[in-house]
């Protein structure tokens, strides 16, 4: 087992590795949440922040060791799973109003996966990897190609 440091203390790698699927809530397509976080990077340049692709949730996941044992936050955009961005941290804080919130830190890249449909829900869920899917430079070379017809070809099975 490796020794990994979490949460300021050491911990052990289970080899489990889990991930969390959320909402892309207000995109239409992968572009507009790369786009909003090319924004998000250039304001916190602007202003001297520490450059981090956050994502702040009212709720702490019970299961963070095991989304930081390599885990990703897969973004579902127009009814179907699209795309995703590796988590490095989560952190705890509690806001100005008295309330724990909990930001999820990613990696600024977002990686597009196999469009999968997937059913609206409140919050995350937990997603496993062998329910994971699997990202589009794994599967095939899809060059240039539209994202709006990957999907319709995914819809299909065709790709």
């Amino acid at each position: 087992m490796t020794r990994l440091a979490r949460f300021g203390c050491l911990r052990y790698s289970t080899g489990m590795t889990l991930h969390l699927i959320k909402l892309c809530v207000g995109a239409e397509s992968i572009a507009d949440l790369e786009r909003y976080r090319e924004e998000r990077i250039a304001a916190h340049k602007r202003l001297g922040i520490a450059v981090e692709s956050l994502h702040t949730t009212r709720m702490f996941p019970k299961r963070a060791e095991e989304l930081l044992d390599g885990g990703s936050l897969y973004w579902i955009i127009k009814g179907q799973v699209a795309a995703r961005q590796r988590l490095t941290a989560i952190r705890q804080f509690t806001g100005g109003d008295g309330i724990k919130r909990c930001d999820l830190v990613m990696d600024t890249k977002i990686v597009h996966v196999r469009p999968r449909p997937f059913r609206p829900f409140q919050g995350w869920r937990y997603l496993s990897e062998k329910d994971a899917p699997p990202d589009m430079g794994a599967i095939a070379d899809t060059g240039d190609m539209p994202e709006a017809l990957r999907r319709e070809l995914a819809g299909l099975g065709l790709l």
